[in-house]
């Protein structure tokens, strides 16, 4: 397994959508074509099926298509096939960890914390999807960053569907003043991006060199959000 560039991590979110783009039709080829436009290190995935049990499941095909490891996250548990979050990566897994951020009365949600070997440090990863109600996002938040705050990498990164438009909203706010405000480039909807709920911090923020959404033709089709995209100074 090979990076695609050893002087650059490049990071990327993408709600694929259970893999149904703009025209109302499941087709995983499209969010693996995206996948490998981006040349992710590490690609943070939400609204993902994986196969409950045996079988080859969607995520299982995208790790191959893009020669990654992969590490599901799932937060709803079915009979046929579980739903949540997954994390790519080409990078060398240290640890994981899956962190419930349910809210009673709410649609399950969590996240997967990852450190992994970036050479000459550890890239820790917290990768999640947040919920649709205001009171939602601030109990994770709050959450995620009292996790954030222990035993940090040398290189922090939160990233994930966020779902916060609230520009003023205090878990921004919050996430701000820990990470340090990065660019926020608009994701959704796919094909003309208006709210930016696809987000990438990182921490120490002189790591980060750029962050842009991807804006293929692909990218436009293959599911209701474009993937953010993040390009970071490895560790030395």
């Amino acid at each position: 397994m090979s990076r695609p560039d050893p002087e650059r991590l490049t990071l990327a979110s993408y709600n694929i959508h259970r893999c149904y783009g703009r025209d109302g039709r499941c087709v995983p080829g499209r969010i693996a074509e995206v996948l490998r436009e981006i040349r992710a290190d590490v690609v943070a995935l939400q609204e993902v099926e994986t196969q409950a049990e045996g079988g080859i499941g969607i995520l299982e095909d995208l790790a191959r298509e893009t020669g990654s490891t992969m590490i599901p996250g799932p937060t709803m548990f079915r009979s046929g096939a579980h739903y949540g979050n997954a994390l790519l990566t080409r990078l060398p897994v240290q640890s994981v960890a899956q962190v419930d951020l349910s809210v009673p009365g709410r649609e399950p949600r969590g996240a997967i914390d990852v450190r992994l070997d970036a050479g000459a440090g550890v890239l820790r990863v917290c990768a999640s999807h947040l919920g649709l109600r205001p009171f939602e996002r601030r109990t994770q938040v709050k959450q995620l960053l009292i996790r954030l705050a222990d035993e940090p990498g040398d290189i922090d990164v939160l990233i994930g569907d966020i779902n916060e438009w609230l520009l003023w909203g205090r878990p921004l706010r919050w996430l701000h003043r820990f990470f340090i405000k990065p660019p926020a480039p608009a994701t959704f909807p796919a094909r003309w991006p208006l709210l930016a709920l696809d987000r990438i911090w990182v921490r120490p923020r002189r790591r980060l060199e750029r962050v842009f959404a991807h804006r293929s033709p692909t990218a436009r089709e293959a599911s209701d959000h474009l993937p953010v995209v993040a390009w970071l100074t490895p560790p030395t």
